[in-house]
């Protein structure tokens, strides 16, 4: 029997709980939603103490705003690449630039507008990722942790062994972002989104997740990049 999967949405963003032979919880979304995770958790009947690993799949504030609360009412460790560990352990929050004329413009007004009112308690990385990623059966899941870099030097992805793959912002579905499903708005790097994503087809992804909207078919990234 297959992983279950279940979105919790925790401000800008979804945090996804796998729920295999262990839980695992991806992303922790804006500051201040603990009552928002406990609530997803309960209406998926699982219990905080359950979750196991906090994955972080880059440092982005409304990726990682409620890790240090939801660390504490869960007991999970908590892992995120090297590359951006000091954004979560003291409190950074760096915007990425955007890649297309909307993004470009989005950028600026959540620069100005509002990362100056967001405050990210600041908690330590218990699980350092390098380059080489993390198998996740350790944590009782079928899948791994992947370097997917691009949207940020320290972006991560989770892939489940059944073709799922949960990418942070390394794709995008979700007004203000995008309106419909596709490749960033936002990123560090382009040509690195590019070939995290020829990667992450080479190990077989059959449906996307990403941090911002709805799941769709990998079809939709196959396109964008030909």
């Amino acid at each position: 029997m297959g992983a279950k999967i279940y979105s919790i949405t925790l401000g800008l963003g979804s945090c996804h709980i796998i729920q295999d032979q262990g839980v695992i919880a991806i992303d922790t979304g804006n500051p201040k939603k603990g009552k928002e995770f406990l609530k997803g958790l309960e209406e998926a009947s699982i219990k905080p103490e359950e979750v196991n690993l906090i994955v972080l799949t880059h440092g982005h504030f409304d990726h990682i705003g409620s890790t240090a609360e939801i660390k504490e009412l869960t007991g999970a460790k908590v892992a995120m690449h090297q590359n951006e560990q000091a954004w979560l352990e003291k409190g950074l929050k760096p915007m990425p630039p955007g890649v297309t004329r909307w993004g470009k413009f989005l950028s600026g007004f959540i620069t100005a507008v509002m990362i100056p009112f967001v405050h990210i308690p600041p908690t330590e990385v218990d699980l350092v990722l390098g380059d080489e990623g993390l198998s996740l059966t350790e944590y009782g899941v079928a899948g791994k942790i992947m370097y997917t870099p691009g949207h940020s030097s320290g972006s991560v992805s989770v892939l489940l062994d059944s073709g799922e793959a949960f990418v942070g912002d390394l794709a995008m579905n979700k007004l203000p972002m995008r309106r419909g499903p596709g490749l960033p708005v936002f990123a560090e790097d382009w040509a690195k989104v590019q070939e995290s994503w020829t990667m992450l087809l080479e190990q077989g992804v059959q449906t996307v997740y990403p941090a911002h909207g709805e799941p769709f078919s990998i079809d939709i990234i196959k396109d964008a990049l030909s």
